[in-house]
């Protein structure tokens, strides 16, 4: 199924194909962790539909926060 983000940083949309049904979608809407919905996807996978950020934008993120805060 191919789902379709707006990134949250660049603003740009992104799409993925992901082997996914509508009724994982269903269930993690409905409240059931993301991991337990659709397990046989990646992290990054799960993070994309979660946030619409994908690899490098979610691994900038990370850093930029941690920088704000010190921690590098």
């Amino acid at each position: 199924m191919e789902i379709t983000k707006q990134s949250p940083v660049s603003g740009n949309f992104n799409t993925m194909d992901l082997d996914i049904t509508e009724a994982a979608i269903g269930a993690w809407k409905s409240g059931m962790l993301i991991q337990e919905a659709m397990p046989n996807l990646t992290a990054d996978e799960r993070e994309f539909i979660m946030t619409g950020l994908h690899g490098d934008e979610y691994t900038n993120v990370l850093e930029e926060e941690a920088y704000c805060y010190g921690e590098i």
